[in-house]
């Protein structure tokens, strides 16, 4: 069985390219893990797995998310290796995700949007994702 849960920080905006063929989304980003058990010194330890996803899930990622944002990751570890520029192997572990949960949702404005003005809509302001709707303040219960 391979299952892993996440939750932390990400570490650095989501970086978005697009596969040659099938033009599938595909998101890079890294997020912060406090370890529970501190070093000798006392000090925290924190991990920064690296995240990978797909198609319109990544996309959603690149749109809404950003540096600092609290997200939960699950999916699959993947390990690989390829030869760098200078020869060396070099061995990589990832993080596949199935599915990224938005767990805070901040002013989408503090990271600066990267689609034209003429392409978002009052919803896009709010950080309302497609199909949703803006709750009213003055809710009866």
């Amino acid at each position: 069985m391979n299952n892993v849960t996440l939750i932390g920080r990400l570490t650095r905006d989501p970086e978005v390219r697009y596969t040659s063929g099938t033009q599938m989304a595909v998101a890079r980003f890294s997020i912060a893990i406090d370890r529970p058990v501190r070093n000798n010194g006392g000090e925290k330890q924190t991990d920064f797995p690296n995240i990978v996803v797909f198609g319109k899930r990544a996309e959603n990622c690149e749109r809404f998310l950003g540096k600092g944002r609290l997200v939960g990751v699950q999916g699959r570890i993947q390990t690989g290796s390829y030869v760098n520029k200078d020869g060396v192997k070099v061995y990589t572990t990832e993080v596949v995700a199935n599915n990224v949960e938005f767990l805070d949702w901040g002013d989408r404005s503090e990271r600066g949007s990267s689609r034209p003005a003429e392409q978002t809509s009052p919803k896009d302001d709010m950080g309302i994702p497609d199909g949703f709707q803006a709750i009213e303040d003055d809710i009866p219960f």
